[in-house]
C-alpha cells in the first residue's frame, strides 16, 4: 500500500463522492481521510487514500476520465514522528482585505508549520458587517510562548480575538 492525495473541483451533483469511493475501494484501497467544500459555485475537496502500487496507474486513468471533476493525483509521503506539539488556533473579528496574509506572515515569524487552516467570512449578528472566522491547526515547538503567540496574532488588529489551545 502507498499514500496517494487528489485534489477535486467540478459541479457537484448527487453521487460523486459515492462513485470516488467506489473507485478507490474496487483496486484494493483504504479511503483515509478527506474533506469537501462548496466554494465559488463549485464543488471542491481533497482526499488521502492507501492503495495498492500496482494500481495507481489504474486508478489515475479512471480518475482522468472522470465526466464531472477535474481530478489531480500526487504520491502521499509517509509519515514522520516529529517532535513539536500541535496547537489549535481560534480567531474571529471584522474582515478585511489581506487578513489571512497577516495571520500567516506572524505564524511564519513563529516558525510554526500549518497543517490545517479553515476560513469563513460570514455576517456578524448585531451589524451585518463582513465576520472573519478561522481556525488553525500547527505544529509548534515546545520553546514558543503560547502568550507571546497569542499576542503578536491579536496585534493584526484592535477587534481580533484569538484562542491558542495545545491539543
Amino acid at each position: 500500500m502507498k499514500p496517494l492525495i487528489f485534489t477535486l473541483v467540478g459541479p457537484d451533483k448527487p453521487g460523486l463522492i459515492s462513485n470516488l469511493s467506489k473507485a478507490v475501494y474496487h483496486r484494493g484501497g483504504n479511503w483515509l481521510g478527506s474533506n469537501f467544500s462548496h466554494m465559488a459555485g463549485h464543488f471542491a475537496g481533497f482526499v488521502h487514500i492507501d492503495l495498492p502500487v500496482e494500481k495507481h496507474e489504474e486508478l489515475i486513468e479512471v480518475f482522468k476520465n472522470h465526466p464531472d471533476l477535474t481530478i489531480h493525483l500526487v504520491s502521499g509521503q509517509p509519515l514522520g514522528i516529529s517532535d513539536h506539539q500541535t496547537a489549535q488556533i481560534n480567531i474571529m473579528g471584522n474582515d478585511k482585505a489581506g487578513i489571512v496574509q497577516e495571520l500567516t506572515r506572524v505564524l511564519n515569524q513563529f516558525n510554526l508549520n500549518i497543517s490545517q487552516f479553515d476560513s469563513s467570512c460570514t455576517s456578524a449578528p448585531n451589524s451585518g458587517s463582513p465576520l472573519f472566522k478561522a481556525k488553525a491547526i500547527v505544529e509548534i515547538a515546545q520553546e514558543v510562548e503560547l502568550i507571546s503567540l497569542r499576542e503578536a496574532l491579536e496585534n493584526i488588529a484592535n477587534d481580533l480575538m484569538v484562542d491558542v489551545e495545545l491539543v
